[in-house]
């Protein structure tokens, strides 16, 4: 049985859950800068 397919597979599993959790972290680090802006501006 060729065996490629399924290292394909599991590549683009690994790729798309890296780019998953890559563009996640963004949203929350941005959104959390906000907040620290936001407690900045109070003082």
């Amino acid at each position: 049985m060729n065996h490629w397919p399924f290292v394909i597979a599991a590549y683009g599993i690994t790729l798309i859950g890296a780019a998953a959790v890559t563009v996640q972290s963004l949203l929350r680090m941005r959104a959390a800068e906000r907040r620290a802006d936001a407690l900045k501006d109070r003082k």
